[in-house]
């Protein structure tokens, strides 16, 4: 059985894996109120609805 001769170390291990790793950009979908770009399942940042409903008041509206 294949027993390692030294330690591998925390520098060299994580080199390792990070070399697989890549960030994937976020699933954006149209807002259904203000037809603004925004990411799913979130409440949108410009009009503040989520789901037909409105969640959080923005000052932007008043303008």
């Amino acid at each position: 059985m294949a027993v390692p001769k030294r330690k591998v170390s925390k520098q060299r291990g994580n080199k390792r894996f990070a070399s697989n790793y890549k960030v994937t950009a976020p699933t954006l979908v149209e807002c259904p109120q203000c037809h603004e770009m925004k990411q799913s399942h979130r409440v949108c940042k410009k009009c503040g609805y989520y789901d037909g409903v409105q969640v959080v008041a923005n000052d932007t509206e008043k303008e």
